[in-house]
């Protein structure tokens, strides 16, 4: 049986995860002028990942690629509020980069080579938000700015180590580091299953025969650990931060007849 403070913990993962769920339902839930506008098409873009690990490890964003397909499918438009439900399947590459420090305040330096210390663990992972796409502008031949919120799913692939100093005796590589906690640097991870929640700002432009251009910046917070954080483990906590620049090119499949547009 877990620990109560880790059921607590569970029970606010599950609700929020709920919450966002709702919300991406909510969108088919108002009552305004009908579409069935169904548009598909392919994503690209930029990561920045941090872990939040608890105990605390210093570090720095870790930057990776991201791409992968993407459906939008909007149901209405109520007032001047374009409401649709979008789904992404991703290819995305997450993980941590350590900020090695000595009690000084500089970088830690490997006793053999004299270069500066650095771990870094790339993580590849297919993720899967499902988000409610809400709209406000024009929906042809001209610009509209959006909004996307809702849950968040992922799955581990695989993972990579680089790293420049021995990560078996790395406490004793350089003594004057400023953190001690180095658990993480030779732990696999646990839980290869991820979920969330993501946000996302941007500017769509649409063209009248041509498709639609969407830029957009989104971040995605993990309600998941990495790695197991009952109250025997070394981490209460490990979840993903990431921000996103993406960019994404639509194509209407299905257009509803005889709509009026602006």
């Amino acid at each position: 049986m877990g620990s109560p403070r880790n059921e607590l913990m569970n029970s606010k993962k599950t609700a929020i995860l709920l919450l966002s769920l709702l919300m991406s339902a909510a969108t088919f839930g108002q009552v305004g002028s009908h579409r069935n506008d169904f548009a598909v098409g392919f994503n690209g873009g930029y990561t920045l990942n941090s872990i939040s690990f608890v105990p605390k490890v210093p570090q720095k964003m870790l930057g990776g690629k991201t791409f992968g397909v993407t459906a939008r499918y909007v149901c209405e438009k109520y007032f001047n509020t374009i409401c649709a439900v979008q789904l992404e399947v991703n290819y995305a590459e997450l993980g941590w980069r350590e900020d090695i420090l000595s009690v000084n305040d500089e970088p830690c330096k490997n006793n053999v080579t004299g270069l500066p210390e650095e771990y870094e663990r790339r993580q590849k992972y297919i993720q899967m938000p499902v988000l409610a796409h809400l709209g406000f502008g024009r929906e042809v031949s001209g610009a509209k700015f959006f909004v996307n919120l809702g849950p968040q799913f992922g799955l581990n692939l695989s993972e990579k180590t680089t790293t420049n100093f021995d990560i078996s005796n790395a406490m004793n590589t350089d003594p004057s580091r400023v953190s001690s906690v180095i658990a993480q640097d030779t732990m696999k991870i646990e839980r290869k299953f991820d979920y969330g929640i993501t946000a996302g700002l941007g500017m769509e432009y649409s063209l009248k025969r041509a498709g639609h251009i969407l830029l957009e910046a989104r971040y995605y917070y993990g309600l998941g650990s990495i790695f197991s954080d009952s109250k025997a483990d070394y981490f209460s906590r490990s979840n993903h931060n990431t921000i996103i620049f993406k960019a994404t090119y639509l194509f209407d499949l299905i257009r509803t007849k005889n709509a009026q547009r602006k």
